[in-house]
């Protein structure tokens, strides 16, 4: 949005800030249920307040529930996501939160590539296994070959 002369310096940010969305405008966005909102909410993650019996959330909230659903992704635990935003809320200083979320990604690339090699291990018996079956299978197949072409009138 631009500034107009009308508008005060810093208006376009305070109306960033005041945006709010109802539990279905989420829903939609991230393509996720209503269901999984109010888990979130349940867990301390996200603070809407309340109009009636209508969830209204704010940008912040928004931001939450982005990196919630971005940590789930990654296969990061509730306490682990939980950890990660707070200490968004509360440093001004990026560089803490950066390094542990490179520690933090570091781990997870890591499980991931144990999970691989277990993933490849498991592949490779499968292949093994179906080899082996189908030698099998030939030889049984070759042999009642050889038995219908000895027997009388084949």
């Amino acid at each position: 949005m631009e500034e107009t002369p009308n508008m005060p310096q810093g208006s376009d940010q305070n109306l960033l800030d005041s945006q709010t969305f109802s539990i279905s405008d989420l829903a939609r966005e991230f393509d996720i249920t209503p269901r999984t909102i109010r888990f979130w909410e349940d867990q301390g993650l996200l603070f809407p307040r309340r109009e009636g019996q209508n969830r209204v959330f704010l940008r912040r909230d928004r931001t939450r529930l982005k990196l919630a659903l971005r940590g789930k992704r990654l296969g990061l635990s509730l306490a682990r996501i939980q950890e990660m935003i707070s200490m968004y809320d509360t440093a001004r200083d990026e560089t803490p939160q950066l390094l542990k979320f490179l520690d933090v990604l570091a781990e997870r690339r890591a499980d991931y590539e144990r999970q691989r090699e277990d993933i490849e291990a498991v592949l490779a018996e499968i292949a093994g296994f179906e080899q082996v079956c189908r030698e099998l299978l030939a030889k049984e197949a070759g042999a009642e070959a050889t038995v219908v072409k000895n027997t009388p009138g084949g």
